[in-house]
């Protein structure tokens, strides 16, 4: 507490609001644990290790499927990544949110900042430090964005319990459908056809 204390002063407030011009300019190691909301600095904590390893698995699943969807449909290339930067909104005021997995159909930039519209699926494991953020504030933010499926993954202790469904309608997301442990595999097919592995998303603290 005595150093949130000491840092507390006028001179230490953010100088002026982040544009996206300067987001690239600044430190790498200072954007990977921050976000930004409305040209607002916003401290984005490292997320434990169940959660990491969450999100990877389900990438690793992901990027199997558009690996598929690509061999099968012509209608464009897909990538897969974590935390990777996504511009959601430029003005009046930049928003850029990191969900923990990303389906979206543009190579990255050297910048890494992916625009929103390229973005098909966000995917956020909730845990107990940002359940509040994750299911309020980024649901709300996606949806304004446009992005059109949103995904809540949620843990308990070393496994995933539920992986909650969101699908665009008018603007606001809609529950799709909520996926449950089966001891196997569940198959879904929107945004494209995904097959979860429930035997992988256990034991995430390894």
């Amino acid at each position: 507490m005595t150093g949130v204390l000491e840092w507390a002063r006028a001179e230490n407030l953010q100088p002026e609001p982040i544009t996206l011009d300067v987001w690239k300019q600044l430190p790498r190691d200072f954007c990977r644990i921050v976000e930004v909301v409305n040209g607002d600095v916003v401290r984005a904590d490292p997320a434990p290790q169940p959660h990491r390893n969450a999100a990877r698995r389900l990438a690793a699943m992901l990027e199997v499927a558009a690996i598929s969807h690509m061999g099968q449909y012509s209608d464009g290339p897909l990538y897969v990544g974590t935390d990777k930067d996504v511009l959601l909104w430029e003005l009046p005021r930049v928003t850029l949110r990191r969900p923990d997995v990303a389906l979206f159909t543009c190579a990255p930039t050297v910048s890494g900042v992916l625009p929103a519209p390229r973005v098909k699926l966000a995917i956020e494991v909730v845990s107990p430090l940002t359940e509040r953020v994750d299911t309020a504030d980024k649901q709300a933010e996606y949806a304004l964005a446009g992005i059109p499926w949103f995904w809540l993954v949620y843990l308990d202790r070393d496994h995933v319990i539920a992986i909650q469904t969101h699908v665009l309608v008018l603007g606001h997301y809609r529950p799709h459908r909520r996926l449950t442990p089966t001891g196997g595999e569940t198959l879904i097919d929107m945004p494209i056809e995904i097959r979860i592995d429930w035997t992988r998303l256990y034991g995430l603290v390894y």
